[in-house]
């Protein structure tokens, strides 16, 4: 899998960060969440990759069911840029909407079965 630096932003700017990352193959996940956000998200990518190099302060985070998860919102325009993985927490994944240069919809997706790892009969 190839890898390059890109720069991304929310939507308003206040948050931007930079990330060593593919951005094939793209994917999208069946969890309660990500069905309602829709985002189109990079693979998996160690923790060190992602530098926010602006606006920290400026997210706030999102965790539900166990609690592991961290999915991060800008808290001036909502827009979700990232998020550390369930799987492993030292895993991380970034919205590709959110990568300046990248087109979302110009890439294929498949769809990971987050549903399945709830643990919580009503998450």
């Amino acid at each position: 899998m190839s890898t390059d630096l890109f720069h991304g932003s929310c939507h308003c700017g206040a948050v931007r960060f930079q990330v060593r990352t593919a951005v094939t193959p793209a994917g999208r996940c069946n969890c309660s969440l990500c069905r309602r956000k829709g985002a189109l998200m990079t693979p998996a990518f160690d923790a060190g990759e992602l530098t926010i190099t602006q606006g920290e302060d400026a997210l706030t985070l999102y965790q539900f069911n166990t609690r592991v998860a961290k999915h991060y919102f800008c808290r001036h325009c909502g827009i979700y840029p990232f998020h550390q993985t369930r799987r492993d927490p030292n895993q991380w994944r970034v919205n590709i909407g959110c990568l300046d240069g990248v087109d979302p919809y110009a890439l294929e997706a498949s769809v990971a079965d987050g549903a399945s790892l709830s643990v919580m009969e009503d998450a």
